[in-house]
């Protein structure tokens, strides 16, 4: 096939891929999560170097059996590296391949040929070695999509028992000292409409659940004043401006998803756990998730006027170019974008 990306299957449902740091494991994950795409016609669009892809491919069939897609058969929209990479030794130049691939891959989508868009993983700190100064990816979307905001979505279903895991932020990458800060009656009441909005695709009557800040959920003012003071009453008016929903909230950190757990192992437990999580901060609904469902679970950001989807999994420079990365999280990402785009 030809370099670019054509016009021929604008109207089949197509993906973009942008295949990450080339230092890292997106190239060796997206070419294990495509083996069983050979021959397809509404295979994704690929977006990165073409020679640098085919080094990969050589060397996982070199020294693995686990099946991969080859290149030679893949449509790819090739953008050469500046320089050579090695794998696990990124550096200025590989965070800004990155950064080039995540644009034009977003700019296949904003044009139509392609549905939605997959994202393999980047390291931000090479972003900005590169000049791009960014939190992460999902600022960047929002930044070429023209949104105020996109929201981090992680979606996941048990291979036990088919619930699925919804998780939102609402905060994302800042550190923890600037959380209470950021967070806010209206930023909480958005982030609602934002989960109650995607959990209505799996229920009309969505059960959603809200964690506290502080540790007890505040314990009644003794252990912090942000759930006394305007978390409660925010959640309050949310449940009587939305009476078909079911809120519950906010919750001890330590148990909000012990629910979860037991609807990931227990089918009977599914029925009744909430259909829909909010976070107020990064890790809090991070470890949960990761601890659940590492290989399941999709970085799905919402609020763009386009889908995207990643793996919920880093670059992995540790183990770059040894052919040893699971590839589950990102057949996830691309699955999951099929189905919500």
């Amino acid at each position: 096939m030809g370099n670019q990306a054509s016009d021929s299957n604008a109207k089949r449902p197509r993906l973009a891929i942008s295949l990450g740091d080339p230092a890292g494991i997106g190239g060796e994950v997206t070419l294990k999560a495509m083996a069983s795409w050979r021959g397809r016609d509404d295979a994704p669009v690929l977006v990165g170097c073409r020679r640098w892809l085919e080094n990969v491919y050589q060397n996982l069939k070199a020294g693995s059996q686990i099946p991969c897609a080859d290149p030679a058969e893949l449509e790819m929209l090739d953008l050469p590296l500046a320089e050579p990479i090695t794998a696990g030794a990124p550096n200025a130049s590989s965070g800004s391949a990155s950064f080039l691939w995540l644009t034009a891959a977003t700019e296949l989508v904003q044009s139509q040929r392609c549905q939605a868009l997959v994202t393999a993983p980047i390291a931000k700190q090479f972003w900005h070695a590169a000049g791009h100064h960014y939190p992460g990816q999902t600022e960047r979307l929002a930044e070429l999509a023209g949104a105020r905001e996109a929201s981090m979505l992680f979606t996941a279903r048990s291979p036990q028992t088919g619930w699925r895991l919804n998780t939102l932020l609402a905060t994302t990458h800042i550190p923890l000292s600037e959380v209470p800060e950021k967070l806010s009656a209206e930023r909480v009441l958005q982030k609602l409409e934002v989960l109650r909005d995607f959990c209505e695709r799996f229920n009309p009557r969505p059960r959603l659940a809200v964690a506290g800040l502080n540790p007890h959920a505040g314990e009644a003012g003794r252990l912090g004043q942000e759930e006394q003071d305007w978390l409660m009453p925010a959640l309050d008016r949310w449940q009587q401006q939305h009476p078909h929903c079911s809120l519950v909230g906010p919750l001890p950190p330590d148990t909000c998803w012990l629910s979860a757990g037991q609807a990931w192992r227990e089918e009977h437990s599914a029925e009744q756990a909430p259909d829909g999580y909010l976070a107020l901060y990064h890790d809090q609904g991070l470890i949960p998730v990761k601890l659940l469902a590492f290989d399941q679970a999709v970085n799905t950001s919402l609020g763009l006027p386009f889908l995207r989807t990643s793996p919920d999994h880093g670059t992995g420079f540790d183990i770059a170019g040894r052919g040893i990365a699971r590839s589950q999280s990102m057949e996830a990402a691309i699955k999951a974008a099929l189905e919500l785009g």
